[in-house]
């Protein structure tokens, strides 16, 4: 069926408002519109060893699906065959020495290929870390070896920077922007507060009445569209 111009843009309205509240509760996503936005940001206690909420301002590196440099306030962080990944399934970025290059962080690949990884979690400074369970093979004694496998990178933007979302959990800047890319608790950044989970950053009940209004100017769109062919028709039978 052809729609004209008009229907199909009520209908794109609609889908942006229906993006909006499926991501309501996806931790620090943010809306398409601005009506639609929180007064703050929120967060609630978690049991989650691996849940953190970012600093005001700064974002987790990641990547797209693509491979594209990414960047994402989502800290419902999760280990996925050893690798450290936001609540998208996004690998999270680090460094593994205080000037090494920024990198996927993961567990030790021998130690994620033995199962003897217990407890990950990332702490308040980024640092991600685990324990490692490790059996003597002359005494049989169990040891447990604290592990460091790299502390999370955080970047800002200048502020006013418009930042380009296509989910509205995972952002991009306009290409030569300048950011500033750090480390949580390093001066520049504020530490994470581990064990918190983020709320969204958009009203739900908003986003539902937004969502209504779309859905009803689309009927009365619709309702007149059909009656200006209606109209059309009942002319030309009198014309013929």
């Amino acid at each position: 069926m052809f729609l004209s111009p008009g229907l199909s843009s009520a209908l794109d309205r609609i889908a942006e408002r229906a993006a909006d509240v499926r991501r309501a509760y996806t931790p620090g996503a943010i809306p398409q519109h601005d009506d639609v936005a929180t007064a703050a940001s929120t967060s609630d206690f978690s049991l989650d060893p691996l849940a953190v909420v970012v600093p005001d301002g700064a974002y987790l590196v990641t990547a797209d699906d693509h491979g594209r440099r990414a960047y994402t306030r989502n800290g419902a962080l999760a280990l996925e065959g050893g690798r450290l990944v936001d609540g998208s399934g996004h690998p999270i970025y680090g460094r593994r020495e205080p000037d090494g290059v920024l990198v996927e962080l993961a567990v030790d690949p021998l130690d994620a290929a033995l199962a003897r990884v217990r407890d990950p979690a990332v702490e308040a400074d980024g640092t991600f870390v685990y324990r490692r369970e490790v059996v003597d093979p002359r005494s049989g004694m169990r040891e447990q070896q604290r592990i460091a496998a790299g502390r999370v990178a955080l970047t800002r933007f200048p502020a006013g920077t418009k930042l380009q979302t296509s989910d509205g959990s995972h952002v991009t800047a306009v290409s030569g922007v300048p950011s500033r890319e750090g480390v949580p608790g390093d001066g520049t950044f504020a530490p994470l507060r581990p064990m918190h989970r983020e709320r969204s950053r958009i009203d739900i009940d908003e986003s539902l009445v937004r969502l209504k209004e779309a859905y009803l100017a689309f009927d009365a769109l619709a309702a007149a569209e059909a009656a200006k062919l209606r109209f059309s028709k009942a002319t030309m039978d009198i014309v013929k």
